[in-house]
Formats: structure tokens, C-alpha cells, sequence
């Protein structure tokens, strides 16, 4: 593959700050690669030997627990890092990144990690607020499904996904990746009926529509009211 260039970086959250050079002497030590959806980009427990940048495509991060069960941490967006267990102080992947869709990343060996971090602070200083702002969200999540209605995570995992992903369509805000009521029920804790349960209650009042892997936020304000629990719950 031809010499990889800046310009794939240079605008995006995690390289603000840095000069062409330092630009340069990253971009020039990635490879790209091409991951087909459904396959993985690194896998849970496995030892971490690279880190990642998405490019193009959206992928999903799934934490297997000790039972067996799958649960969605997050999605990722294009322009987000992934796989950065060395900033985190671990050797091992502490859970999978699968792709939703057809994805391009960007690969470094784990082993540069400490090099960029020291040599370009800007770097360092961006990761380390992606690595807060996950840590937040993660608390986030651990009080939602602590204290909040099934109704409640469900909204809030919807709307969430609208912020990262919605596109403007006749209809409303479609979550433009591939997205089943199935993964819903992963990233909120419940299960298959009680998501499809909700979602068509929500379709009967308006606020959704979804289809084959497709979700539609239609009123967002509506759902926003229902995920703060300032309107009385869906029925069904």
C-alpha cells in the first residue's frame, strides 16, 4: 500500500495540536486496514498488541461477561480511538470491537503508545479525555441500570446513539448504522421482548419508527421528556 497521508488524521479530535511533522511521523508509522462488518478488530482477553483509530465505518464495542452474555459498552464513531489498553495500564483487550459495517482503520503497534503519549503531549493530553469522557459514561451507565426503568435506559441509549450518529431524514433522526433490537437490549440490560415491547409502543405514540435494523428517532424531544421520566411511561 502507497505511503499513508496526513491529511487521514489531521482534523480529527485525537491529532489537534500537532504540527506536520509529528503528523507525519504517526501517520507514516500506521498501516491501514480493512475490516469487513461483523468481523472483529480485536478480541476480548486477547493480548493487545495494537491500537486503532476508525476511519470509516462504525464499530461496536461487546464485553462477554463470565456467564456468557454479550453486552454492548459503546459504539464508535469514525475519528474515535479504540484498543488503548496500554493507557489504561493492561496488556490484554478488556473487551471486543466488532464492525457493524464495512470499516477502514488505522493500526499502531501497542508499543509506540508510551512514545507518542511522552513525544507529542497533545496526543496524550486528547486520549487521556477520551479515556474520562468513557469513564464517565460508563458511570453513566452503571447508575442507569442501577436506578432507572427499563423504559428510561432504552430512551437514553436511543438518544445517545441519535447525538453520535442521527442524520436528518424526512422522517426524523435515522441512527444511520445497522442496529437491531437485539443490540438494543445488550446496551441497556434487557431483554429482546422488553425492547420490541417498547419500541412498538413507542411507534403506536409516534416517537420511533423502526424496521429491518433500522431506527428512526422521530420526536426526540418527546423521548428526552420519557428518558428524564417526566412523562408517564409507554404502555404494552
Amino acid at each position: 500500500m502507497s505511503r499513508l497521508d496526513r491529511s487521514l488524521i489531521a482534523d480529527l479530535p485525537p491529532f489537534q495540536g500537532l504540527n506536520p511533522r509529528e503528523l507525519d511521523d504517526m501517520i507514516g508509522q500506521a498501516r491501514a486496514l480493512r475490516i469487513a462488518k461483523e468481523q472483529p478488530v480485536f478480541e476480548q482477553e486477547l493480548e493487545a498488541h495494537s491500537f486503532f483509530l476508525l476511519l470509516d465505518g462504525h464499530v461496536r464495542v461487546v464485553k462477554t461477561t463470565a456467564d456468557g452474555d454479550d453486552v454492548i459498552v459503546r459504539y464508535i464513531s469514525p475519528g474515535e480511538l479504540m484498543g488503548i489498553a496500554n493507557a489504561l495500564g493492561i496488556t490484554s483487550y478488556p473487551a471486543s470491537a466488532i464492525a457493524v459495517t464495512d470499516c477502514v482503520v488505522l493500526a499502531w503497534p501497542s508499543s509506540l503508545w508510551s512514545k507518542f503519549a511522552s513525544s507529542y503531549p497533545s496526543f496524550g493530553a486528547n486520549a487521556y479525555k477520551t479515556i474520562g469522557s468513557r469513564l464517565q459514561d460508563a458511570h453513566a451507565r452503571v447508575i442507569e441500570m442501577s436506578t432507572e426503568q427499563v423504559d428510561r435506559r432504552v430512551a437514553h441509549a436511543l438518544l445517545k446513539l441519535v447525538k453520535q450518529t442521527g442524520r436528518k431524514t424526512d422522517e426524523g433522526f435515522l441512527i444511520d448504522f445497522p442496529l437491531s433490537r437485539q443490540d438494543i437490549a445488550e446496551m441497556t440490560g434487557t431483554r429482546l421482548h422488553t425492547v420490541s415491547r417498547l419500541l412498538s409502543a413507542w411507534e403506536e405514540e409516534g416517537l420511533v419508527r423502526s424496521g429491518r435494523q433500522k431506527v428512526t428517532v422521530v420526536e426526540p424531544h418527546r423521548l428526552l421528556l420519557l428518558a428524564e421520566g417526566r412523562v408517564p411511561k409507554a404502555s404494552g
